[in-house]
């Protein structure tokens, strides 16, 4: 038996291929429910800031400075809540991806969804959850295969 970690995504080519299909599918509809990149890369990069993957971070940050994050912005996301740099959709979309990422019973999800329903509709809800469900899947897939930071 090999001791080394597999690439998983190497490993089952088909696999990973319909989870990238599935990823373009979901900022897709994220972009026909009228969000942006801007938005959807926090998503990301919260999520993966949270499950400490190295790799998905390295591959989003620069995609949300493409996309118009600030600096100053990203340097403050893992403390959203305490500062207004953030609309109010962002702040929900963040919400709405923590409360995906860290399973928590404690945490009311009809109270989360009452509060993005304030802010988004029903097809951005849907879409920041898609994206947070995959990015989610992603950051285990580099997780799981030791993945290397790109540069």
């Amino acid at each position: 038996m090999n001791a080394e970690r597999p690439y998983i995504d190497k490993e089952h080519p088909k696999v990973y291929g319909a989870m990238l299909r599935a990823a373009a599918a979901s900022r897709a509809a994220s972009h026909e429910a009228g969000l942006g990149d801007d938005l959807i890369e926090l998503v990301n990069i919260r999520v993966s800031q949270i499950n400490g993957c190295a790799t998905c971070l390295s591959i989003h940050l620069p995609r949300a400075r493409e996309a118009g994050i600030e600096q100053s912005t990203l340097d403050v996301l893992p403390a959203w809540r305490e500062t207004r740099l953030f609309t109010d959709a962002q702040r929900t979309a963040l919400e709405l991806a923590e409360s995906l990422t860290v399973i928590d019973p404690a945490v009311d999800r009809r109270a989360v969804n009452a509060r993005a329903a304030a802010h988004l509709t029903t097809a951005q809800i849907s879409a920041v959850e898609w994206t947070a469900t995959l990015i989610n899947a992603f950051n285990r897939v580099s997780i799981a295969s030791g993945h290397p930071v790109l540069r």
